[in-house]
């Protein structure tokens, strides 16, 4: 696909996806919501994919609603209700695609951006990036599922207060209270990340898309109901040809190659 808004780069079994509007700081518009998705879509049905990079082109990852480009048009109610829920089904995608994605963050992740980022398996910082979740305060409201998300990730309380306050929150903030898992350095985050998401890469294709499923997806089983899956999940990895590659590797006290069988 000839991309306009977006640029889909490839890193060996790692692709990127980068938002692509640095002259507005990567402020969301429907095209650019369409474009990404597919090329989620993209990323998940190729086999040679084992991970996703979410980032930003430029100074800023993702600053939310172009809202100059809001000012200036004159959408239906339908077209206003297409946009919004294009975000919803992004972030969706995001949340339960097999492969884990990894948000990079450099500049200012704020309201859409930064609910693109919290939606992520992942999410990085460089050390002065900013996060911020003003809908609030603005006049408007969550969305991305962040009502869902971001108690599980930072508690209730927490949660209360980036959305209540929107204040902008740094990396080293972001990281402590379990929002962001890594503060990068600022000169070299790009390739910190890659490094960090190629080791997901590095891992078993099926067991990967096993556990993100239970983890993101299953997680809000019964005890009972969770260990049944996990049975199912243990004896149908035991079936693959990646199971023995991973016993073989073990016993060989080398590392193992996966294929995704």
């Amino acid at each position: 696909m000839d991309y306009q808004h977006i640029q889909y780069l490839r890193h060996d079994s790692v692709a990127e996806l980068r938002l692509n509007r640095p002259e507005r700081l990567n402020a969301v518009i429907k095209p650019l919501y369409d474009e990404l998705l597919q090329a989620l879509q993209d990323a998940a049905t190729d086999t040679s994919v084992r991970a996703i990079i979410l980032s930003g082109e430029g100074r800023a990852f993702c600053v939310g609603a172009d809202m100059k480009a809001h000012a200036s048009g004159q959408r239906s109610a339908f077209e206003k209700r297409q946009y919004l829920s294009a975000e919803q089904q992004l972030c969706k995608t995001l949340f339960s695609i097999e492969k884990p994605v990894v948000s990079v963050v450099q500049g200012y992740a704020i309201g859409a951006g930064a609910e693109l980022a919290i939606a992520c398996d992942f999410l990085l910082m460089s050390k002065s990036a900013r996060l911020s979740l003003p809908e609030v305060s603005i006049g408007t409201f969550i969305g991305g599922g962040l009502s869902y998300l971001l108690p599980r990730l930072v508690g209730l309380a927490k949660a209360r207060e980036l959305i209540f306050q929107g204040d902008r929150i740094s990396a080293k903030y972001a990281v402590k209270i379990g929002l962001a898992n890594k503060r990068l350095s600022d000169d070299n985050f790009r390739d910190e990340a890659l490094a960090f998401t190629r080791k997901l890469a590095s891992k078993a294709p099926i067991s990967m898309a096993l556990a993100k499923r239970h983890l993101n997806l299953l997680s809000n089983q019964s005890l009972d109901s969770t260990l049944t899956s996990e049975l199912e999940g243990m004896c149908f990895c035991a079936t693959t040809e990646d199971w023995q590659e991973g016993v073989d590797a073990f016993s060989e006290k080398r590392s193992p190659v996966f294929h995704g069988q």
